[in-house]
């Protein structure tokens, strides 16, 4: 099941870009919730919650790299956005 959330989405406005790649730009004005699972892609979104913050630079690099390209700091940032969101309540585990 898909999941599709719009307070994760919205949770991104604002926020530091958890990707860091070299080209952050360092902006909060410009992050998003950059989609990063395997299924994403041009028109196929992963779920909501296999999404990072982004720059609009560290986004722009992820979407026009190959598949596998910063695995690493994808993951990183995953996990950085994640905590975030337990933190604040918008990702509950029971």
């Amino acid at each position: 099941m898909r999941v599709k959330s719009t307070k994760l989405r919205q949770s991104a406005q604002g926020q530091e870009c958890t990707l860091r790649l070299y080209c952050c730009n360092g902006d909060p004005e410009t992050t998003v919730l950059a989609h990063i699972g395997r299924d994403s892609g041009m028109g196929i979104k992963a779920s909501d919650n296999m999404a990072v913050f982004a720059c609009s630079s560290c986004h722009a690099e992820i979407d026009g790299s190959a598949k596998d390209a910063w695995a690493l700091e994808k993951l990183q940032a995953l996990e950085k956005t994640q905590q975030h969101w337990i933190d604040n309540e918008l990702m509950v585990v029971k």
